[in-house]
């Protein structure tokens, strides 16, 4: 199996934005690690990495945007703080803009596209012009 088919495909080459997909994970409340990666995997198609995942744990907790929160036998869940919510919104409108901007260039485009490039006619053989011509032009 390919390093590519292990993330997921070529989707998680799009996709492959750690600590985003962390936070927005934790948007909806508390998790641990193995939860996260499940979530991630669930509404995202990317598969990270255990190295991965707490590489980026551990560099959003250093910038104080997540934090972990009371243990759960051995699971250790992670929170959102007040400073990574508001993170994690500053960058959802920031990729909501790109998104809006990039559709209406592409819808923008759509009809220069179209008249840049005429359809052709498919070729046609050239039929026999009398009687006793046959196709191609010998008889």
């Amino acid at each position: 199996m390919s390093d590519q088919d292990r993330r997921g495909g070529a989707r998680a080459d799009q996709q492959n934005d750690p600590p985003l997909l962390i936070m927005t994970s934790l948007a909806e409340g508390p998790k641990h690690g193995y939860a996260l990666l499940q979530d991630i995997e669930s509404f995202a198609g990317v598969r990270l990495g255990p190295g991965t995942l707490y590489g980026a744990i551990g560099r959003l907790e250093e910038r104080g945007l997540i934090e972990p929160s009371a243990p759960e036998g051995r699971a250790r869940p992670y929170r959102l703080t007040t400073a990574g919510v508001a993170a994690l919104q500053m960058r959802l409108t920031e990729l909501s803009a790109i998104v809006s901007e990039g559709r209406a260039r592409m819808q923008a485009a759509a009809p220069r596209d179209r008249r840049r490039r005429p359809q052709r006619s498919p070729r046609q053989p050239s039929l026999p012009q009398g009687p006793g011509e046959a196709i191609g032009g010998t008889a």
